[in-house]
């Protein structure tokens, strides 16, 4: 990590304790959650002005939230095993009494009335709201810039992007700024950060985590938990999925419990997806991924290459998530529209050239390429590839200066199939460039078996510490 981020002090040493371990210590009376926010805050003030993490962080509501976490465990009734434990959310979830921005000038700054469910659930555990995280304009890309809260940078090279759109998420994990992050994925937004910034990224089954309101980009858009090992993440989805009745597009069926297995990753049947169904892989990402996989045949999981099913996956994809952008921006003043990304104005302009027709078919041929990627994960105990195809670049480019690339779905190849599909994804850090930044794998599972992803994570991790934050 850059020098800017320095060793921390003995405080800064709290913010490196996991859900498990600050349970512990709440529980026995050595720790409070007083003590926990406090040094998560320091943090944040330290570090939001180098990387530009946060759009805003309330320090009185944090303290006031931890006191009452402290007084339920001094009196041995905590709400659940995150109760005290810093929390952030991304700026694109409502927050009651906070103002929710989406990244936008365009937006409404009055304080939300409500929760959105995935927020509900974390407080009701008693998790501890420290601040906002940035995100691009509507989340729309895959970086963290805007017009409304700046450039946010990777806390490993400043002058690199940490992705997007959950960038300042994967910032304020990646340098301590918190334990547990909500993100949101409609395209490798928790993915690709979590890749970018060497931290642990989870994109749930489509429905494990009801969102509300619906999303502009419809049913490619999840919400997940980011968070610097496996075991956190873990605990965050479980005290945010289940049904809520807001969410109709999560369907009145019921997702199998999340657990972690200690299963081996030995014996398991992985498919390796080394090509991006768009572009090429950067030579590095390549290398390091591929010698990722050769330890895994050395603890005895069978390997066996694959290739996505054959659609235009990036023509796919781009009629769903332009048609999304179009629709957001019909929800925007036409006097307001000044204020607005003009990447996003021309991802609009782009989706408003669909025809219904357009949009019909494709919806169509998305149930195709689903209905082959459930058939290919029954053969399959899981697939791994790259988390992304290149590592982080320049911070306020949507794409490499030098390539190929002009817009970030090209660059994006391994992340948004599997929003089209909607399996569970989790990124995992396994390496680093030569220049020193991260790189991810990307542990992909069938619908539903979000705990068998997670527990092939929570393995990797202890087989391959040394990766890990």
């Amino acid at each position: 990590m850059s020098a800017a981020t320095g060793p921390l002090s003995d405080a800064h040493e709290l913010c490196r304790l996991g859900v498990d371990r600050l349970a512990e210590l709440y529980a026995s009376g050595a720790l409070s959650p007083v003590e926990v926010t406090t040094a998560t805050l320091e943090r944040a003030q330290v570090i939001d002005p180098l990387f530009n993490a946060f759009s805003f962080i309330d320090r009185a509501g944090s303290l006031e939230a931890a006191r009452a976490s402290e007084a339920r465990w001094r009196e041995r009734r905590p709400l659940s095993r995150i109760d005290g434990v810093p929390t952030t959310l991304k700026d694109i979830v409502l927050v009651a009494g906070w103002t929710v921005r989406y990244g936008s000038r365009t937006t409404d700054a009055s304080p939300c009335r409500e929760d959105a469910p995935a927020v509900e659930r974390l407080r009701q555990a008693g998790a501890i709201f420290i601040g906002q995280t940035s995100t691009p304009e509507f989340g729309w890309k895959a970086v963290t810039d805007s017009a409304l809260n700046g450039i946010t940078r990777n806390p490993w090279n400043a002058a690199m992007t940490p992705g997007g759109s959950s960038g300042g998420a994967a910032v304020a994990a990646a340098t301590g700024a918190g334990v547990l992050h909500l993100g949101t994925d409609g395209g490798g937004s928790i993915r690709i950060p979590a890749a970018f910034t060497g931290i642990v990224g989870l994109k749930p089954t489509f429905g494990r985590v009801p969102a509300y309101p619906a999303s502009a980009f419809g049913t490619v858009a999840h919400v997940g938990p980011m968070a610097r090992r496996v075991a956190d993440a873990a605990a965050m989805l479980v005290s945010m999925e289940g049904r809520d009745l807001r969410d109709w597009a999560q369907g009145p069926g019921r997702l199998d419990e999340v657990t972690i297995g200690v299963g081996s990753l030995a014996g398991a049947r992985i498919g390796y997806c080394s090509r991006p169904p768009c572009g090429f892989v950067d030579r590095e990402v390549a290398a390091v991924v591929a010698a990722t996989v050769r330890r895994l045949e050395s603890i005895g999981a069978w390997i066996e290459s694959v290739e996505l099913p054959p659609y235009d996956l990036l023509d796919l994809f781009n009629k769903h998530w332009f048609s999304g952008v179009a629709n957001r921006l019909s929800a925007v003043p036409e006097d307001q529209r000044i204020h607005l990304d003009p990447g996003f104005v021309e991802a609009a302009a782009i989706g408003a050239t669909f025809s219904a027709r357009d949009l019909a078919a494709a919806q169509a041929l998305r149930a195709q390429f689903g209905a082959k990627m459930d058939q290919l994960l029954a053969q399959y105990d899981l697939l791994v590839s790259p988390a992304t195809a290149i590592p982080a670049f320049e911070a306020g480019q949507d794409a490499p200066g030098a390539g190929p690339f002009n817009q970030w779905v090209e660059w994006a190849g391994f992340s948004f199939p599997f929003n089209l599909s909607q399996q569970p994804a989790c990124v995992v850090p396994c390496g680093k460039t030569e220049g020193g930044l991260p790189i991810g794998l990307q542990i992909v599972g069938a619908r539903g078996a979000d705990g068998r992803v997670l527990s092939a994570a929570a393995q990797f991790e202890q087989r391959f510490p040394e990766h890990f934050l």
